[in-house]
């Protein structure tokens, strides 16, 4: 199964360099497309589509390789993101590049069930260091992606579009020939819940030792966000970073999140068990949070990314929590779940903090750094729940 893993993790890098080969050429892409110089509301909307295609179609996705398999749920999803990748390379208007950007969305839900495929071939006690590699190689993928889409944005405008559908076809092929069926027990007939996008949160709800479990996921998720929203502009206004700053101290983050995932989270949970792991995470994390909004040098930022990075932990350590608590049979439904409630968090919590953070930083811009280190202070009761209990 070791090959099985490496195509899923490959599979995962590939769909953080897809996703992030377009960023760095969206504003200039729609300037261009649409014909304006006005990105107000396109701009937020086209990376909100993204998002919300997620949301909708994780939990369906995930349903649908519960029932049919994960091999072909995500062989169709990697051949349509490639698929896509050229549509939106030949996109003639704005409008047709949001209906790229939403299929993009839908495709890029398949992660929900690379997360199931990870779950059905490892031992639960090595859950958590699976899903470390698996937010490893994300973290990796988002990290060459700006930077090559960057520079083939520059030679020509599309290219990128082009790059990301050579990856994801070479990906596809891949799989096709390598990639064994993980899930054994499949069978049965999906219920038209299934394709609710809160239909499985329903069914989740009803597992009540998973609420506080659940609970907590979305905190981290939102809390997750704050930096994601506002450390360029951050930067920006405390530091005076000029763009190449801000470029490193990204690549620094991914570097470090990665090395954090790959080598400390599986460790920290096998050694100490997820309760602590997601414990060692939160305070970390939350440290992090109260630094930077104190700090008054931007070198001081750098020496802090460590320390965020170390935060991540808490992520793995959860979900492996939460994939021991449902049956084999629902690995598929519930990672589409936390897909679901994870894309509920990126649709919603970038435009509460965005405004959180321009309400506040004439005052005092480390404010919504604050915000999101008590955030974590909801996620006291998980431990002492009975959800806990074998953590």
């Amino acid at each position: 199964m070791k090959r099985a893993l490496g195509v899923i993790l490959g599979a995962v890098a590939l769909d953080a360099v897809g996703l992030g080969l377009v960023l760095p050429i969206i504003p200039r892409l729609l300037r261009e497309v649409g014909h304006t110089s006005d990105l107000s509301w396109r701009f937020g909307a086209f990376l909100a589509l993204y998002a919300l295609m997620q949301f909708v179609c994780a939990p369906i996705l995930g349903a649908l390789s519960d029932r049919f398999g994960r091999r072909p749920v995500l062989l169709v999803s990697l051949a349509g993101a490639a698929v896509d990748y050229l549509f939106l390379a030949l996109a003639p208007s704005l409008w047709w590049l949001f209906v790229g950007r939403a299929i993009a969305g839908m495709t890029g839900a398949s992660n929900a069930v690379a997360s199931a495929y990870i779950a059905d071939i490892t031992p639960a006690e090595h859950l958590t260091r699976r899903f470390g590699y698996m937010s490893a190689c994300f973290g990796l993928g988002f990290i060459a992606g700006p930077v090559i889409g960057g520079l083939l944005g520059d030679v020509w405008l599309r290219a990128p579009f082009l790059a990301a559908a050579a990856l994801n076809g070479l990906n596809f092929l891949v799989a096709l020939l390598i990639l064994p069926e993980s899930h054994k027990g499949r069978g049965g007939r999906i219920e038209l819940s299934s394709f609710n996008p809160l239909g499985p949160l329903r069914w989740a709800f009803s597992f009540r030792a998973l609420l506080p479990l659940l609970a907590a996921f979305l905190v981290l998720a939102v809390v997750g966000d704050v930096g994601g929203t506002v450390w360029v502009l951050y930067g920006e206004d405390k530091f005076a970073w000029t763009g190449l700053t801000i470029g490193v101290s990204l690549a620094g983050f991914g570097l470090f999140h990665a090395l954090a995932q790959a080598f400390v989270a599986g460790p920290i949970s096998e050694r100490w068990g997820e309760k602590r792991a997601l414990a060692v995470g939160i305070v970390a994390d939350a440290a992090a949070y109260v630094a930077i909004a104190l700090v008054t040098r931007g070198w001081m930022a750098f020496l802090l990314l460590p320390v965020f990075c170390l935060g991540g932990v808490g992520g793995p350590a959860l979900q492996s929590l939460l994939s021991s608590r449902v049956g084999e049979a629902h690995q598929g439904r519930l990672q589409g779940v936390l897909a679901s409630l994870g894309g509920v968090s990126s649709v919603i919590a970038p435009l509460l903090i965005s405004q959180v953070y321009f309400a506040s930083r004439g005052l005092f811009p480390g404010l919504v750094w604050l915000a999101g280190a008590a955030l974590y202070l909801l996620c006291l009761p998980v431990f002492f729940s009975r959800a806990l209990k074998t953590g």
